[in-house]
């Protein structure tokens, strides 16, 4: 069992985390802000030591949406995000995007800048934008 303060300090930052409120420097992510079919949703990611077993979000009926953090070792560091069309046989990389870590600051839409990404076959749009939360090396 974890010592009460601690236990106390990693159920604020759960709370933080479910109510989009800022969560302190030494937890550092990548937060994403997905818009379609008019639903909005806020994705996180997590430095990672490996990016294969970082899974992809479904988006809809139709998008699977991957953000990769990885933050080490500085060679391969970077977030690459990748959309992916859900089809048969297998899912269809139709967007990616890597950018160096750490990255830019960033404007009104993040790091990132806002990206559309469109259905090639129903004519849909996902929108979305990252911006990097908390501090580099906490």
């Amino acid at each position: 069992m974890l010592p009460r303060p601690l236990l106390m300090a990693a159920l604020m930052v759960l709370v933080a985390l479910g109510s989009g409120l800022p969560v302190p420097a030494s937890a550092q992510q990548v937060r994403c802000h997905v818009t379609y079919g008019g639903e909005e949703r806020l994705l996180v990611a997590e430095p990672v030591a490996s990016p294969y077993r970082v899974p992809a979000q479904a988006i809809g009926s139709y998008f699977l949406f991957r953000i990769v953090f990885q933050t080490a070792p500085a060679d391969l560091a970077a977030v690459r995000i990748y959309t992916y069309a859900d089809r048969e046989p297998a899912p269809t990389l139709v967007h990616q995007v890597t950018h160096p870590y750490p990255p830019a600051p960033g404007g009104r839409h993040g790091f990132t800048g806002l990206h559309r990404v469109y259905e090639p076959v129903r004519d849909g749009e996902l929108e979305y934008w990252c911006e990097l939360i908390g501090k580099e090396g906490s």
